[in-house]
């Protein structure tokens, strides 16, 4: 049995600390916590110092094939499927690096990532616990159409959803709307009509499966939430880019009506801020939108919607593998408060993907995925730039 003693902890729902706990660690699994650091005698004890431990972060939304390269789509084509896995590979670890314990991978090429879902389940130090959707459906030429789920009409679609059950994936992705990734695609653009979109949500969860629509415009929301889909991604509401520039017209409208049906059927908001520092600035047709992405997140915190935090990392350089503590750190600085981004990325996050009986939490029972950061990310979130030690399984982790 392991004794990991820290200096505080987090365990995931709040609304505060633990102040010296011991997490007793046996079998993989969390065993018991016991505040005020006395150690049993018959454990190994891990002294982490002064640190937070908090459970290992859930990331909602990544794209472990996709290489954060100046190039993502011409440098996926041109892989070959074991080249392609040898780069999701490492992007797990650089993900389980930065304190990552479970992704949530909602767009791959030929399955690869339950594949690696396979050999993580095998090796806690290969990567974090994945959790895949395989090629998220698309239409011909759509968003992301080059990962190969590209489908339509109520039939193809269905076709589509059994072929992914029978793979054994663990949600369903739609591409409910473009996105900017793809060259011709428009993320205003929705992409399928309501029977599909039916269609899609019915068939998922006659197998069984959660479906989370990618969707960026106010119409691919409403499309989404109407056909009953379980999450959205991004969820940012755009409604197109200022012909003028004008700065009155920052093609964001956030609709209270959607926001107030998203309480009602329990449509969660899988979001995607933050980015890696240093990078160039947005092009002004991003920075026009930003003030009243702002104001929209305020209104979707104020209606009440579940978020979780999902970092969409892979797709450009500055949403590295590894960056997830950015967007946590950024739903603060979007007005969140640092336990609801803390919660977010944890208990809330591991209950939207369905994880939540032995992720997201630290209590008995669940899986010893931990994560220890230098400093209290309660009073000051940017601590979870600073991990100094992830336990995956009662595994510690190697950090570089």
């Amino acid at each position: 049995m392991l004794a990991i003693r820290a200096a505080k902890l987090f365990d995931g729902i709040g609304p505060g600390t633990v102040e010296r706990p011991v997490v007793l660690v046996e079998g993989g699994r969390i065993a018991g916590v016991v505040p005020g650091g006395s150690v049993p005698a018959d454990a190994v004890p891990v002294d982490l110092g002064e640190t937070t431990l908090l459970p290992g972060f859930v990331d909602t939304h990544v794209h472990l094939a996709f290489d954060a390269s100046d190039d993502v789509v011409g440098r996926l084509r041109r892989a070959s499927d074991e080249e392609l896995l040898e780069r999701m590979r490492a992007a797990g670890r650089a993900a389980l690096s930065a304190g990552v314990t479970t992704v949530r991978d909602l767009g791959d090429r030929g399955y690869l990532a339950l594949r690696l879902r396979e050999e993580t389940a095998k090796d806690a130090t290969a990567g974090p616990t994945v959790l895949a959707s395989g090629p998220p459906l698309t239409t011909p030429r759509g968003h992301c159409w080059f990962l190969g789920g590209q489908a339509e009409g109520v039939e193809g679609i269905r076709a589509a959803v059994r072929e992914r059950a029978a793979h054994g994936v663990d949600v369903v992705k739609v591409m409910v709307t473009g996105g900017d990734l793809t060259p011709g695609s428009d993320p205003c653009h929705v992409q399928y009509g309501h029977a599909e979109l039916l269609a899609a949500v019915r068939e998922a969860h006659r197998h069984g499966l959660p479906v989370t629509a990618h969707a960026h415009s106010a119409a691919g929301i409403a499309d989404a939430v109407s056909a009953g889909f379980d999450m959205v991604e991004h969820c940012f509401f755009v409604t197109g880019i200022a012909g003028d520039g004008d700065a009155d017209d920052p093609g964001v409208d956030y609709d209270r009506r959607i926001l107030d049906d998203m309480v009602r059927l329990g449509v969660v908001a899988s979001l995607t801020l933050g980015s890696l520092p240093g990078g160039p600035p947005p092009p002004p047709r991003i920075a026009r939108r930003i003030p009243g992405l702002v104001a929209g997140l305020a209104a979707m915190r104020e209606a009440g919607v579940g978020v979780v935090c999902g970092s969409d990392s892979g797709i450009f350089p500055v949403k590295a593998h590894g960056s997830h503590p950015y967007s946590v750190a950024a739903m603060v600085e979007t007005g969140f408060t640092p336990l609801e981004a803390l919660r977010a990325a944890t208990s809330a996050a591991a209950r939207a993907c369905g994880v939540a009986c032995r992720k997201g939490c630290i209590a008995p029972g669940f899986d010893a995925d931990l994560v220890a950061v230098a400093g209290n990310p309660l009073a000051d979130i940017t601590a979870v730039h600073a991990v100094t030690a992830v336990f995956r399984e009662g595994v510690r982790i190697p950090l570089d």
